[in-house]
């Protein structure tokens, strides 16, 4: 890769940073000084310094984040704020994108990285990899009501009708005075508002969504709306796993 693009990567500042720093001599690949950025270098192999400190660069990043309502699963749009956004301005650089989608007002769980083929196991219906949502639901969910998710529904939409995977839908609390339940889903797609369409076709409407697990991956409970971390090394083999 281009060494502009490595110390880009690695937090040094943009590229038209970098080049300012290439012409001051003080970055050496394996021991020589390089003032042209477009000197191409393998991170596996030289040995790259910046006034004699070693740059160790990470090919991918995992960050986990609690998406907050409001902002949106895009890297880029002119309107809303993106989930990019809520990163601190070194995290982005590696220019990583969220896996998958939740809704502007879907909370939870949303994997960034920049492993591209990760994110494709992670999001492709033959690797089944289940995603597990909260929901609070105006109506009364039923036993009839998990033995057609069991089965699978049927959405329609503008391009013609649709049969879901089978998912599995587990009542934790019906509350028959306000007419409300509070669920959990587990399906394995991620067609366009695939949870909130499912329940309507039983005759419920979801008021709130939370994605809470994606595979053995778990939301941490000690991540506050709008905060992330990066995986652990433990997470990320859970996920590779899934």
């Amino acid at each position: 890769m281009r060494l502009d693009k490595l110390l880009a990567h690695s937090g040094l500042g943009t590229r038209k940073e970098v080049k300012k720093l290439l012409k001051k001599k003080i970055v050496e690949v394996n021991e020589k000084i390089v003032v042209d950025p477009k000197t191409h270098v393998d991170p596996e192999t030289d040995v790259i310094t910046v006034l004699g400190e070693r740059i160790a660069y990470q090919e991918f990043v995992y960050f986990m984040l609690n998406k907050p309502q409001g902002v949106i699963s895009a890297t880029e749009d002119a309107v809303h704020d993106t989930v990019i956004d809520l990163l601190e301005p070194q995290d982005s650089l590696q220019e990583p994108h969220p896996v998958g989608r939740l809704d502007i007002d879907t909370e939870g769980l949303l994997l960034l990285t920049n492993d591209g083929k990760l994110t494709h196991r992670l999001l492709s219906p033959k690797h089944h990899v289940d995603k597990l949502y909260y929901a609070q639901v105006d109506g009364i969910v039923t036993e009839e009501d998990v033995d057609a998710f069991k089965t699978g529904v049927t959405l329609e939409d503008e391009f013609g009708t649709y049969e879901t995977m089978p998912a599995k839908l587990t009542i934790l609390e019906t509350d028959e005075e306000a007419g409300t339940s509070k669920v959990e889903i587990t399906i394995q797609e991620g067609k366009f508002h695939q949870v909130k369409r499912m329940m309507e076709t039983v005759g419920k409407k979801v008021t709130y969504l939370k994605r809470v697990a994606m595979g053995d991956l778990k939301l941490d409970p000690l991540l506050e709306l709008g905060a992330y971390r990066p995986l652990t090394e433990a997470e990320i083999d859970m996920l590779e796993n899934s």
